[in-house]
């Protein structure tokens, strides 16, 4: 079996190391591995750092890719084209694996891959000191649309694709921008597939200050067309069984994006007279609210 991690990174040359460390940890279990790393732009070391790596180890095979800065989907997209592994994996700069992740992914495919319409495994992630990013999961077949909206989920999970599936898949970015939530994608395969989860830690996750979490609000205001589009297909959908919170905030959200976008006529996107209610309510204090916000 092999499992294809795709890294994409910009100027964290100095972050590589942790992950590469843990690759080359889990190597003993019976799994090829490969690391397809797309350097973003970077302006630093990076392709000196990864030079390096390559010549340590011969455990993992490490393939080196550029582009001029894009954004992490455009490379993330680029990587899946390149994979060749069984199995695909996203793993940030900032991110790295347990010391027993491959032996679990591996015992864990074994297991389910006589299971019908899967798209991949979801395994829980951990932050640097040993806590759960998010609850455990309730249900061992799901979605990612009702592991979040349905079942109460509000954190961090890392999947594991199966490649075939994977590689019909990619993230839709609008206008030229350069980031989008990954969750889009997560919902479009969850129309024809499932997810099998597990509740144990495979990536331990280490916040940057300049990451995409730490500073989502820029990220709205850079990215507002694909964000529009996300919460647009969320509010076109059948939205009953989900929680009431999350209801509205998806419709806060999709006001937000309306207003920085100048969408027109956004209500008809809308399905259920419940919905269109709550939108109407909401939508003056959310244009002033988001007009004095940014």
């Amino acid at each position: 079996m092999k499992i294809s991690v795709l890294t994409p990174t910009y100027n964290r040359g100095n972050l590589l190391e942790k992950l590469y460390n843990s690759l080359v940890e889990n190597s003993n279990y019976g799994v090829d591995i490969e690391w397809l790393i797309m350097d973003d732009g970077s302006t630093d070391n990076t392709k000196t750092i990864i030079q390096e790596f390559q010549k340590q180890t011969e455990q993992v095979e490490i393939k080196y890719f550029y582009q001029e800065n894009r954004g992490k989907m455009v490379a993330i997209n680029n990587l899946v084209e390149s994979a060749t592994g069984d199995l695909i994996v996203d793993c940030d700069s900032d991110d790295y694996f347990t010391k027993d992740a491959f032996e679990i992914i591996k015992k864990s495919y074994e297991e389910n891959k006589e299971e019908n319409n899967i798209y991949g495994l979801c395994f829980l992630k951990y932050d640097q000191n040993g806590n759960n990013m998010g609850k455990k999961f309730k249900n061992k077949k799901t979605t990612m649309f009702d592991l979040y909206f349905k079942e109460g989920e509000n954190g961090e999970k890392s999947i594991v694709f199966l490649c075939k599936i994977r590689k019909q898949y990619y993230h839709k970015l609008e206008n030229s921008e350069k980031f989008v939530t990954e969750a889009r994608m997560y919902h479009e395969m969850d129309l024809k597939y499932k997810i099998i989860c597990i509740n144990k830690p495979i990536m331990v996750c280490e916040y940057q200050e300049n990451g995409y979490t730490k500073n989502i609000q820029e990220e709205f205001k850079e990215n507002p067309y694909g964000y529009y589009e996300y919460f647009k297909e969320i509010l076109e959908r059948d939205m009953q069984g989900i929680d009431f919170k999350k209801r509205l905030y998806v419709i806060k959200h999709y006001i937000l994006f309306t207003c920085l976008t100048k969408a027109k006529n956004s209500s008809k996107k809308i399905n259920g007279k419940f919905n269109k209610f709550l939108y109407n309510l909401l939508y003056i204090p959310g244009i002033i609210k988001t007009k004095i916000k940014f």
